[in-house]
């Protein structure tokens, strides 16, 4: 059985190596990773580190009083002074940022959802924060109140890392999504090609009047395409690491925000990568081998590409957390679990509940396979 299996697997990754395409999908689409996890830091560093000249320009429908005009120079805003109408028009042909309108004691501020407008919303609204402060701290004091025993009635402090965390997670979760459909691409392929693309050759036949067990050539198959998704997920995961490398010491912004993993980190990482590859390979063989050409094979395998990620990207942008339950659920616990270890939040239950869900799933879809094989209504229509 050993010789058998070993023959079938050495066949077809000498196949897989001469073809150019099956190349292409294992080692091409890993190098995008690097321009995506670059390509976001520079994303949110232009975002963070927008210049305020971008987005001080405020409009205002009424005049300023020597009070306001000296925070408004503290806060570096560019004040604009016109009608409400006129304001509208210079917003609405990007002339301002927004504009504020007063009537009698009520201020409003005017603008839309975009990045810019939200900066300097943010902007105005601590312009407005500290001139309220001045008129409170004005008026106690014109009642003969200390302001000090109204005002700071309570002592608030902050410590909030979660920008930073934020940041790192976003940035390396998206990157492990990436790695999940380059993982799912190159295994495709493959996949097709051994099963779906021998029928249409013909060479099935052939195989199948040698003295092999179904049970062996399907096992042979499986560990090659099994082999060339590990190729890619591992290759994807050193370039997601080079490229966060890069990523921490290229933007000012992000050399206070760790984006590397730790060792261990990356141990359990390659964990999930290989659960994955391995689940995914006998996913795609389990499809193709229904389908009686190449390209009914490639229709078929379509869908998985986006089934293989949607689930985690969605659970993470929800903030779904990880439990015994989603631990075993494939596709979302790869996803979750990864989340978990990039936090730094390593549960070893969760991890062994997610290798044994995948052990079982696939030896459900090597029997499956097994028994496809041993039909000669899908093996030959």
């Amino acid at each position: 059985m050993k010789n058998n299996v070993f023959n079938i697997l050495k066949k077809e990754l000498r196949e897989m190596f001469r073809d150019k395409k099956s190349l292409a999908m294992m080692l091409v689409i890993p190098i995008f990773i690097p321009l995506l996890v670059i390509g976001m830091s520079a994303l949110f560093e232009s975002q963070m580190n927008m210049p305020i000249t971008d987005y001080n320009r405020i409009g205002f429908n009424y005049e300023l009083n020597s009070v306001e005009e000296s925070i408004i120079d503290d806060l570096e805003i560019n004040p604009v002074y016109d009608t409400e109408e006129n304001l509208k028009e210079q917003f609405e042909k990007g002339e301002i940022v927004l504009y504020v309108t007063k009537n009698n004691n009520v201020y409003t501020i005017n603008g839309d959802d975009s990045d810019t407008t939200t900066y300097a919303s943010s902007l105005v609204e601590s312009y407005f924060q500290i001139y309220k402060d001045y008129l409170q701290t004005d008026y106690l004091a014109n009642h003969n109140v200390d302001p000090s025993e109204v005002l700071n009635i309570i002592t608030l402090e902050e410590n909030i890392v979660t920008e930073d965390n934020f940041f790192a997670s976003y940035v390396t979760n998206y990157a492990f999504f990436f790695i999940i459909m380059a993982i799912t691409v190159s295994a495709t392929y493959p996949a097709t090609d051994a099963t779906a693309g021998e029928k249409e050759r013909g060479t099935l036949e052939t195989l199948l009047t040698f003295p092999i067990k179904s049970k062996d050539i399907i096992i042979g198959k499986f560990l090659s395409v099994s082999l060339s998704s590990i190729i890619t997920g591992v290759l994807s995961l050193v370039l997601a690491i080079l490229s966060l490398k890069i990523a921490n010491n290229m933007f000012k912004k992000k050399k206070k925000i760790d984006l590397m993993l730790s060792s261990s980190s990356l141990i359990f990482a390659l964990i999930v990568i290989l659960a994955y590859s391995f689940l995914i390979s006998g996913l795609c063989i389990a499809i193709a081998s229904k389908s009686k050409t190449f390209k009914e094979a490639q229709s078929a395998l379509t869908p998985l590409t986006f089934i293989s990620f949607f689930p985690g990207m969605i659970a993470f942008m929800i903030g779904i957390t990880t439990t015994n339950v989603y631990a075993c659920i494939p596709f979302l616990n790869y996803t979750l679990i990864f989340t978990d270890i990039t936090s730094g939040n390593i549960n070893f239950i969760h991890i062994l509940l997610m290798l044994i869900s995948t052990v079982i799933i696939i030896i459900v879809i090597l029997k499956i396979i097994i028994k496809q094989y041993k039909s000669e209504r899908v093996l030959f229509g």
